[in-house]
């Protein structure tokens, strides 16, 4: 859900008391519409992120980390320029709008005070992110809307900013109870409550509106305890940043606890609402920015293995078609054991076949054109086709099949690369490979790979992972020495882990943690317990000619293990 009225309102107060008096030291736009700003406030580093995507409008401390693009947009530049070094001298919420203002001291190019003002607007598809002068005109803002379509106001660099127009709705938090209860004598009551109640007040998300309904039991009688009940617990306050769980997933959150969801869901209650923000968006919006910054190698590979797979397909049916070839073998051999039966100008054959059980007659079409000779050595030849056609294509199909394994291997590599740095090994990768053309490699891509992944167990083993195919191969046969132990999933695409023992026996702990992060770093991750395979680094060997990322191993033994996220966060290093 998106942020509502009053979860702004509570996260307002939260952060007067965090980042009031504090320092901007720093700015980045890790994305188009995402901002990331470095504070010194009251003795701690902090970052305040402010974010202005459709879905994902918010603005909050955060502890996640953000990768930043190569260069720095143009409106990050701005911002540098603008906000350097300014004091955040007072955080508001106007009107108990979904919107948020940082007022701020700067200083001019001349060493001039002035006050600034930073506009997180977060109001679906027109959340923005705006940068308002002394004068009260735009500087810039990340989404610029002008003249064209049917925007309600023009956000341009020059122009006077003004705030959205209010809603025609009675605010539902500033409203006089008198006003309320007119309104609910008014009422339709035909009408369900959480519909009514979101067409009638401003102030109210749907989720609170369906809140409201469910306390309420459905009756209009019983709704103005409750709506009185909200309306005292807010001005008083009383706020629990709540987030829901179903599967151990977010699925919602809120400033209260839920009451509308049944025993399927969990309630997890949170120290702070950047906490609660944090937890919510974070691991959504990672995931999104992969799938957006693979998007295009993503489907280049998928392209590439749909072709590989259609034509599998097609030398399958070939390869079936050459199972005939015994048949036209025997039938040109019985016609070379009755050539004294045979003249040219006959069209069939009929003979008795001795390779049948009991030697039944057979009837063999012939070429009227040919002579008999000439029929038998067609067949022959055909046949000779169909062996060799046999051979090539199995062949051909093995070494199609390692091909298309191995590029479903990429795809799964691309739904786990966590930044940049490890689509451009990937890129890398599939140029070594020859499934990308080097000349559209960039420079950035042809520069020294990642080291590979490092975690360390409680009882302080290290743990490698490998970032991509030509990774694990490396990893497996160069580094991991043969006394340390090789961990994969087993008939699951995913990374290799090396468990560095260093000469000594690990623990069972131990291996148990990385059988955990070796079904993370695998296509296994969301699918529950899954088997892991785990044996010595000498007992694995990379046969010639395989595909990056294919090894045989021996004297293994299996675990069962699930993929823990918290597990893989606690030990990475």
């Amino acid at each position: 859900m998106p942020l509502d009225a009053v979860c702004i309102h509570a996260l307002v107060e939260e952060l007067r008391e965090r980042i009031l008096g504090g320092r901007i030291d720093k700015v980045q736009q890790p994305e188009r519409d995402m901002l990331l700003l470095s504070l010194r406030a009251k003795g701690e580093n902090l970052r305040l992120l402010l974010a202005a995507g459709t879905g994902n409008a918010r603005c909050h401390i955060t502890n996640a980390a953000y990768e930043n693009p190569a260069e720095a947009p143009m409106f990050c530049m701005l911002l540098r320029k603008h906000l350097v070094g300014a004091r955040i001298v007072d955080v508001r919420q106007p009107d108990w709008e979904r919107m948020l203002i940082l007022d701020l001291d700067t200083f001019d190019e001349l060493g001039v005070g002035s006050r600034k003002q930073l506009v997180v607007e977060m109001i679906g598809r027109s959340s923005n992110v705006i940068l308002v002068a002394e004068d009260g005109r735009i500087v810039d803002c990340v989404r610029r809307v002008d003249y064209a379509g049917d925007a309600l106001r023009r956000l341009l660099p020059g122009m006077i900013y003004r705030l959205p127009p209010r809603q025609e709705k009675i605010p539902f938090f500033e409203a006089e109870s008198e006003q309320i209860l007119k309104a609910l004598s008014e009422a339709d009551r035909d009408v369900p409550i959480d519909k009514w109640l979101l067409d009638r007040f401003s102030g109210l998300s749907p989720l609170i509106c369906r809140e409201l309904a469910y306390r309420s039991r459905e009756d209009y009688e019983r709704l103005p305890a409750q709506m009185e009940a909200l309306r005292e617990s807010v001005a008083a306050g009383e706020y629990e940043p709540c987030l829901l769980l179903r599967d151990d997933k977010p699925q919602d959150f809120s400033f209260l606890a839920f009451g509308q969801y049944g025993p399927e869901t969990r309630i997890q209650r949170l120290p702070s609402f950047s906490e609660l923000l944090d937890a919510f968006y974070t691991r959504k919006d990672q995931a999104e920015q992969r799938r957006r910054r693979g998007q295009e190698l993503t489907r280049s590979i998928r392209t590439s293995r749909d072709r590989l797979a259609r034509k599998l397909g097609n030398q399958r049916e070939e390869l079936k078609r050459t199972e005939t070839k015994e048949e036209v073998r025997s039938r040109a051999e019985l016609i070379t054991a009755n050539l004294f039966r045979m003249k040219k100008g006959d069209r069939v054959l009929t003979c008795q076949d001795y390779y049948a059980e009991g030697c039944p007659e057979i009837t063999i079409p012939l070429d009227a054109l040919k002579t008999p000779q000439q029929n038998a050595a067609a067949l022959f030849k055909e046949y000779r086709k169909l062996k060799g056609a046999e051979q090539h294509l199995t062949v051909l199909i093995a070494q199609g099949e390692q091909q298309l394994d191995y590029l479903n291997s990429v795809l799964e590599e691309l739904q786990r690369a966590e930044s940049e740095k490890d689509l451009a090994d990937i890129r890398r990768e599939l140029a070594e490979t020859g499934y990308l053309k080097k000349g559209k490699v960039s420079k950035a891509v042809k520069g020294k790979a990642q080291a590979p992944m490092r975690f360390v167990s409680d009882d302080g083993f290290e743990i490698l992972v490998g970032r991509s195919n030509v990774q694990n191969d490396e990893l497996t046969t160069r580094i991991a020495r043969r006394t340390d132990w090789w961990l994969h999933t087993q008939k699951v695409h995913g990374s290799h882990v090396i468990l560095r023992c260093e000469g000594e026996t690990p623990s069972d702990a131990a291996l148990e943690q990385a059988a955990s992060i070796a079904v993370y770093y695998s296509q296994g991750r969301d699918g529950g317990k899954i088997p892991v395979d785990y044996t010595m680094v000498r007992f694995v060997r990379k046969p010639s000619g395989a595909m990056p990322g294919k090894v045989i191993y021996t004297e293994y033994k299996t675990m069962m293990a699930h993929g823990d996220e918290a597990l893989v966060t606690r030990l990475k290093k």
